[in-house]
């Protein structure tokens, strides 16, 4: 959600800001803003993008610390007012902020009673108020002054603070919002999200909760939140520029839809044995055991991901026959807890951020159960917290709508689940050995379906005015319906639902006329019967039939008005292919329609407050 970009070293802070900001963008956000330091305080900000910002910093003095934001509005609405950084009484302190403070009313009341006046409705400029409020009595001790005050805050929050009082050091700070600390050759740079800094360095250090760094332009210091001085493990960064640039293409989105191929490539290098029938997953060996005989498995998600997770529901039930539920991360904590020991959780996550599923996580874990993660991000908080887990090596995800790391998530859980079932015995060696050898061939079948883009775009042009939509499906199907109907409403904004098809008949049925486009995802076999009916239905009613399906499904072909069809394959594997073409019927209905596709309205990339 909103960046953190700070710079301390020789260069011009400001062009290394502004350009990591931009880096930011994808993540989404309303407001944008810099403060440097050169004898003076200078702070830029307003509501808008990044560029006004750039126009905005040109001709103010020369810095060579500072601190920049992007802002997506959580208190107080997107206004110049309201933009970070935000200043303390003096106008010496600026600071930015990620999170939320939810004890910020009653802190309020308590400044307002000791002189001080407030002129934002955001909870950020309370911190910067309260730090002062220490300050006054330690004068010479910034990041003391810093730690008492958040002794007083109750909530979420990565923290940059500077002061012109103390013009060589960047105080951050950090609880269940993401920052790292970029370590270069005489300067330092700090960001909450590692592309801000991949041009300048690949080492970085990830900051924990509860921890607080003194920042100099040729060393650092991290002490716990108890004063105690820890040692930090620098981790070599592995990304690099040409993954964050689009690369030709004119959207990020497009940019990863087409990297599906290699993306899905990288997933499975060095983890199949095709000849063998064979599965290496090391980042969850150690624990193997207690996935086999967990009592049940509670995978838990949100957006994208927990449709990923509904797939690997179907997944781990018919091929390793263990009972798994699919939980909504943000609700997770609110039901009552009846996961523990002999549980097994598994929490899906791109950024490896996402503040509800973090949440879910700790909790899961509080409460004795294994949890794991597959997640995209090397380093990140829940790759950091889960006692094991599988990276889905997607490479960057910039556009907020999400693609290949729904394929790449989808990747994992079949290889997780395959695995699983062949050490529980509930898979056969000739089926377990024929499902390995398909998933081999994915990345060259999704190859097949971008070669025939231009045809889902002449589709897309047809109903690129459609106000509604209905996807269904079947099965493994089902969730690729959800993901389509996700897909098209965050970019284009167009109303759609997805629906298990057999459901139509409870409600959505009573909406299909000639102005309703359809589209039905009828590629397994195992459903195909059933679906053929629910077509016919939809047909009866007029409605516009846009038909998934594979190339000899000669049934479905001649029911549906528009069809677009996806190599054949085993249906335990059909989302991976599947979902391809609804990612491309999205944008390009979103383009057709003129919408930001890679950074859709009131959305970000990482939700990381709850």
């Amino acid at each position: 959600m909103c960046g953190i970009v700070g710079y301390i070293g020789d260069k011009e802070a400001s062009d290394v800001i502004i350009k990591g900001l931009k880096r930011l963008e994808y993540r989404g956000y309303d407001s944008a803003g810099i403060a440097i330091i050169n004898g003076e305080l200078h702070i830029k900000k307003g509501k808008g993008k990044v560029k006004n910002l750039e126009s905005m910093i040109r001709g103010v003095a020369s810095s060579h610390i500072g601190i920049g934001h992007t802002r997506w509005a959580t208190h107080g609405e997107p206004n110049d007012i309201n933009s970070h950084p935000h200043v303390s009484q003096s106008g010496k302190l600026a600071l930015v902020h990620n999170g939320i403070i939810e004890n910020y009313t009653s802190l309020k009341k308590k400044l307002e009673s000791q002189g001080y006046t407030f002129y934002s409705e955001t909870d950020t400029e309370i911190i910067a108020k309260l730090i002062e409020s220490f300050l006054e009595k330690n004068p010479d001790d910034l990041r003391k002054s810093v730690q008492l005050a958040l002794l007083q805050v109750t909530g979420t929050y990565g923290l940059a603070i500077i002061h012109s009082d103390f013009p060589d050091e960047i105080i951050v700070a950090r609880k269940g919002s993401p920052l790292l600390l970029g370590v270069g050759e005489n300067e330092m740079l700090i960001a909450s999200d590692a592309s801000a800094v991949a041009e300048y360095t690949d080492k970085v250090v990830y900051l924990d909760d509860g921890e607080i760094a003194v920042i100099r332009k040729s060393d650092y210091t991290v002490q716990s939140a108890d004063e105690v001085e820890l040692t930090k493990e620098v981790h070599e960064l592995a990304l690099s520029l040409e993954e964050i640039e689009k690369g030709g293409y004119d959207h990020f989105m497009m940019k990863e839809i087409f990297e599906q191929p290699r993306a899905i490539s990288d997933c499975l290098r060095g983890r199949l044995n095709v000849e063998e029938g064979e599965i290496t997953l090391g980042g969850i060996d150690k624990v193997m055991d207690q996935l086999i005989n967990a009592n049940r498995v509670v995978i838990a998600a949100c957006g994208t991901s927990w449709h990923s997770g509904l797939v690997g529901e179907y997944l781990f039930e018919s091929l390793a026959k263990m009972p798994v539920e699919v939980e909504y991360a943000s609700e997770f904590r609110y039901k009552e807890q009846l996961i523990g020991e002999g549980d097994v959780m598994i929490v899906i996550s791109q950024s490896g951020e996402t503040a509800d599923t973090l949440a879910a996580l700790r909790e899961a874990r509080e409460r004795g159960a294994l949890v794991l993660g597959v997640v995209n991000v090397v380093g990140s908080t829940i790759a950091r917290e889960t006692d094991g887990g599988v990276y889905i090596h997607a490479g960057p995800e910039i556009g907020v709508a999400s693609t290949k790391a729904f394929t790449a998530q989808v990747t994992v859980l079949a290889l997780i689940a395959i695995k699983v079932a062949q050490m529980r015995g509930k898979l056969d060696k000739e089926r377990s050995k024929a499902l390995i050898k398909e998933l081999s061939h994915i990345p060259q079948k999704i190859q097949e379906i971008l070669d025939q883009s231009d045809k889902i775009k002449n589709i897309a042009d047809l109903f690129t005015y459609a106000p509604n939509f209905l996807y269904l499906g079947r099965s493994y199907s089902f969730p690729v319906a959800l993901e389509g109907a996700l897909k098209l409403k965050e970019i284009s904004y167009a109303h759609a639902e997805g629906y298990p098809a057999a459901e139509m008949k409870h409600g959505p049925i009573a909406l299909i006329d000639d102005m309703m486009p359809v589209v039905v995802i009828a590629a397994t076999q195992h459903t195909n019967d059933k679906m053929v009916s629910n077509i016919e239905e939809v047909r009866a009613r007029k409605g516009r039939i846009i038909a998934i399906t594979t190339p000899g499904n000669e049934e479905v072909a001649e029911l549906a008005e528009f069809t677009l069809t996806v190599p054949e394959t085993m249906d335990e594997l059909s989302p991976l292919l599947t979902v391809i073409p609804l990612q491309l019927l999205s944008y390009y209905i979103a383009v057709n329609r003129g919408c930001n596709v890679d950074q859709p309205r009131n959305l970000a990339k990482s939700v990381t407050v709850e």
